[in-house]
C-alpha cells in the first residue's frame, strides 16, 4: 500500500510540473498584455503590470482590421471544416466498411501522405490556384485542405469498430448503404466526428504558412497572418503588449470551443486506437 500511495503521489507531482509548464506560457501572455511597453521589456522581467493598460486591447483592433480578418478566418475554418469532416468520414466508412477492389493499396497510399512533410505540396498547389485565378480569395484558402489523410485514418478507426451484426440486421430490415452510414454509423462515431471537427478548426484558424501565401491582400488575409504582420510593424522593436492583446483576442474562440467539447475530444482519444 505504502509503495501504491507513493507512485500516485508521484504521478500527482509529475502532473502539476506538466500543467505548470502549460499555462504558465498562457499565464504570461495575458499578463504581459496588460503591461506598458517599458515593463514588457524590463530585466529582470516584471511579472505583473503596475497598472492593467486595457487600452492594449483596443489598439491591437485597430491595428489589426479585426472585423475583416476575423471574418475571413471563421469563413476559412468552418468551410474547410464541414469539407474535411464530410470527405473524411465518407472515406474512413468506405474503407472500414465497404470491400473494392484495390482498397488496402489505395489506403496504404493515402496514409503515405503522412510520411511527406506538406510544405512540398506549397508549390503544385500555388501554382494550381494561380492557373485557376482563384489567388486571394476564400476559395484558394479551402480548396488545398477539403481532404486529410489523418482524418481519413481518423474515422476509419472509428468506423473498424462498430459490430458488424448492426449492418447484418438494417440490411435484413432493408436498409441500404447510404442509409445504414446515416443513420447507423454516424451516431455510433460522433466522438471521432467532434474531434475530427476540433482538430481542423485548431489547424486552420492557426495556419500561417498557406494563407500567407496564397492571399496577398490586406482585407483577405486571416488572423495569423495579421499577428505575423503585427509583429514586424515596429520600428526598432515588437509592441509586446499590443502583441499579447491581440494573440489574446485571436484565440478566445478557440478556447471556447475546446471548453464546449472537452468531454468528447478526451472521449475519443481514449478509444480511437482500441481496433485497427
Amino acid at each position: 500500500m505504502k509503495i501504491k500511495g507513493w507512485r500516485k503521489i508521484m504521478i500527482h507531482v509529475v502532473l502539476l510540473i506538466g500543467i505548470v509548464f502549460t499555462v504558465l506560457p498562457f499565464l504570461w501572455m495575458i499578463l504581459t498584455s496588460l503591461k506598458t511597453l517599458s515593463e514588457s521589456m524590463q530585466i529582470p522581467p516584471k511579472i505583473f503590470p503596475s497598472s492593467p493598460q486595457i487600452s492594449n486591447f483596443s489598439e491591437s483592433l485597430s491595428k489589426l482590421n479585426f472585423p475583416v480578418l476575423f471574418k475571413n478566418t471563421v469563413l476559412y475554418a468552418v468551410i474547410t471544416t464541414i469539407g474535411q469532416v464530410t470527405m473524411c468520414t465518407m472515406a474512413g466508412y468506405a474503407f472500414a466498411r465497404i470491400d473494392f477492389p484495390f482498397k488496402n493499396a489505395i489506403f496504404i497510399l493515402i496514409m503515405s501522405i503522412l510520411m511527406v512533410p506538406s510544405q512540398i505540396f506549397l508549390v503544385p498547389q500555388f501554382q494550381i490556384m494561380n492557373k485557376l485565378r482563384l489567388l486571394n480569395t476564400i476559395t484558394a484558402l479551402v480548396l488545398p485542405s477539403m481532404f486529410s489523410a489523418f482524418g481519413t485514418f481518423l474515422m476509419r478507426q472509428f468506423f473498424s469498430q462498430i459490430p458488424k451484426e448492426l449492418e447484418e440486421a438494417a440490411r435484413i430490415d432493408g436498409s441500404g448503404q447510404f442509409k445504414i452510414f446515416k443513420d447507423i454509423c454516424l451516431p455510433i462515431v460522433k466522438p471521432g466526428i467532434v474531434t475530427l471537427i476540433i482538430t481542423c478548426l485548431l489547424f486552420t484558424w492557426n495556419n500561417l504558412m498557406w494563407p500567407l501565401i496564397v492571399n496577398t491582400l490586406p482585407e483577405k488575409q486571416t488572423l495569423s497572418v495579421g499577428l505575423a504582420n503585427l509583429a514586424s510593424t515596429g520600428q526598432y522593436a515588437v509592441n509586446y503588449p499590443v502583441y499579447m492583446a491581440s494573440a489574446l483576442i485571436s484565440i478566445w474562440p478557440m478556447i471556447l470551443l475546446f471548453a464546449i467539447f472537452q468531454k468528447q475530444f478526451i472521449e475519443s482519444l481514449a478509444t480511437s486506437g482500441m481496433k485497427g
